[in-house]
């Protein structure tokens, strides 16, 4: 188009002028010839989208439409279909976004029960630094069954020696379902997560907004997680109540009783469901007025020291009749999780058990920082937690679970193999579900049913087929950690360690992984700090037991990060 025709017609007007002119045509047709319904309907047609664009002419809030009426809402479009284009049509099958779409295969052929197997050799570039694999053994084993099971709280006739000790351990799946609440899922949702934990025999994490309904029509097995919300067990003020507790622990559904201090996906940072969403349901679960704001604070007001928390943590396992009582957290500040520790050691109370939550968790609401910046990843937190048991010698007494991105056999041994004893996982059994990463579960608008109130688009989560594949992703995952567990020539997943896993550096370097993580020898933290790795060395000292703040601030502001990769002055040490 010539220039001086651009400058006095410019193209971004172009669409609002050919919707005008055939307004006028339109118009004269009607006027001269009758035109008939072809001419009545280009008349509606044009007349709509004329004011659509001087409606965008006169609008203040987008920039965008002013200067391009009409065909600048196509950027809106494709803007809000950018993701679906995408996942579907870009993306490669490994770029991870948060997962990649051969995970997300690999996870809906498990819950569909269709073979997983891929033909032509991995798709994976084995050359690159980062890759991992698994050491395998020239003398395979044949286990009887992939029904892999861990005793949380001692073993039958064996009760833990913690101060007020656990009377009723509980034989947990070493792959579990993670903390998700009814509100944050669907009813559907979290019936057919319960029903599938009840046929394949595993455990279901309520989520901190406590039991509703949904999570006792099936019977599967509960672990119920207290938040400093208090859900479930709280009194009118949001105070702890032992008499709701003891009427929800009691129920023989509920298998283990979990604390939550802090979330991967937004540790530190505390909670509001809007008082339109509190529904009569959830106010029923969580024990709050319904049609009134659901607070969740920051922080716990049961406790406020980490002997108080021992002591909380022992009091619940009483109130409970003796049920596995623990902890769930993301490691935050060195200090404070070295504060609990020493509060263990002082008391002679422990959890049954510590579930290490990993900052890449997911979850429908956070902030953007918090998501992308804020809490140690699942690997560091993972070892930290570890190897402190092990170096204070209470490792044995305190079962790890791990939850982070969980979607593999692979992901759960090599969790195994830095300290974790269980696996669970939250957004693999999202998309067991159906999930199809959509990103909208803050919305309300899930397109599957997964995360939405909606009661019509939750007709679309039909539970009894995905209670089926939750169950059938759950034991297509334990079969293929069987065969890994197999063809290292062991036994049992616990006997997975980190010289089992091989990771690339270079292009002509690979190294075990037990040469490139800390791992502290059993006892080394009861002694002189001198030896030990930095992470000990500087912040161990500044911890006390009755009391998270640092004892000394100066060097808690300045100090060097958290680091439990493998150090010049830490020499590598077995697993305990």
């Amino acid at each position: 188009m010539p220039q001086p025709f651009k400058t006095l017609i410019p193209v971004r007007y172009a669409a609002l002028g050919l919707a005008l002119c055939g307004l006028l045509l339109a118009l004269a047709n009607l006027a001269l010839w009758g035109g008939g319904w072809p001419a009545a309907l280009t008349l509606m047609a044009c007349a709509l989208v004329v004011a659509l664009g001087l409606h965008d002419l006169r609008q203040s809030q987008h920039a965008i439409l002013r200067n391009y009426p009409v065909i600048g809402h196509l950027r809106f479009l494709l803007e809000y279909i950018r993701p679906e284009i995408r996942q579907y049509f870009i993306e490669s099958d490994s770029e991870t976004t948060p997962f990649s779409r051969a995970q997300r295969s690999l996870v809906y052929q498990r819950a569909k029960g269709e073979p997983d197997n891929r033909p032509f050799g991995t798709q994976l570039d084995v050359g690159r630094q980062g890759y991992e694999w698994v050491n395998h053994s020239m003398a395979p084993t044949k286990l009887p069954t992939h029904d892999f099971r861990v005793w949380i709280g001692g073993a039958p006739g064996q009760p833990s020696v913690s101060a007020q000790p656990c009377t009723q351990p509980y034989h947990a799946s070493v792959f579990n379902i993670s903390a998700m609440s009814f509100g944050s899922l669907s009813a559907n949702a979290i019936l057919a997560l319960n029903q599938g934990a009840k046929m394949g025999g595993f455990a279901h994490d309520t989520g901190e907004g406590s039991i509703s309904t949904h999570h006792r029509v099936h019977g599967g097995d509960l672990i119920w997680e207290i938040g400093s919300g208090y859900f479930g067990c709280r009194n009118d003020d949001g105070s702890f109540s032992e008499e709701r507790f003891v009427a929800n622990a009691a129920d023989p559904q509920v298998k283990l009783i979990e604390l939550k201090m802090s979330q991967g996906a937004k540790p530190g940072h505390g909670g509001i469901l809007p008082g339109p969403k509190v529904t009569a349901e959830i106010a029923a679960a969580r024990g709050v007025p319904v049609g009134q704001d659901c607070i969740s604070p920051a922080s716990h007001g049961a406790f406020s020291t980490p002997v108080e928390m021992m002591q909380f943590i022992a009091r619940l396992r009483t109130l409970s009749g003796g049920k596995p009582t623990g902890f769930k957290l993301c490691i935050g500040h060195p200090w404070e999780w070295f504060a609990i520790v020493k509060a263990m050691l002082e008391t002679g109370i422990t959890p049954d058990f510590i579930v290490v939550d990993g900052a890449e968790g997911g979850t429908g609401a956070a902030p953007l920082e918090f998501s992308d910046h804020v809490g140690a990843p699942l690997q560091e937190g993972l070892l930290l937690v570890h190897n402190t048991l092990v170096g204070v010698n209470l490792r044995s007494r305190v079962s790890i679970g791990a939850a982070g991105k969980v979607t593999s056999a692979f992901d759960i041994v090599r969790l195994m193999a830095l300290g974790a004893d269980w696996c669970n996982a939250g957004r693999g059994f999202m998309m067991a579900l159906g999930c199809i990463q959509a990103q909208t579960c803050h919305t309300g608008r899930c397109p599957t049913g997964v995360t939405t109130q909606d009661p019509l688009r939750q007709q679309a989560l039909v539970v009894p087929d995905k209670a089926a594949r939750v169950r059938n992703f759950h034991r297509s995952t334990l079969h293929a950690l069987q065969e890994l567990v197999q063809a290292a020539g062991l036994n049992h997943p616990s006997e997975v360690n980190a010289h089992h896993i091989v990771r690339r550096l270079t292009d002509t370097e690979v190294r075990l992984l037990s040469n490139l993580v800390l791992q502290v020898e059993p006892g080394a933290l009861l002694g002189p700090m001198q030896a030990q790795h930095n992470v000990f060395r500087l912040y161990w000292p500044m911890a006390s037991a009755h009391s998270f703040q640092a004892s000394s601030p100066a060097v808690s502001a300045s100090g060097p990060p958290l680091h439990t990769q493998g150090a010049p002055d830490a020499a590598p040490a077995n697993r305990a």
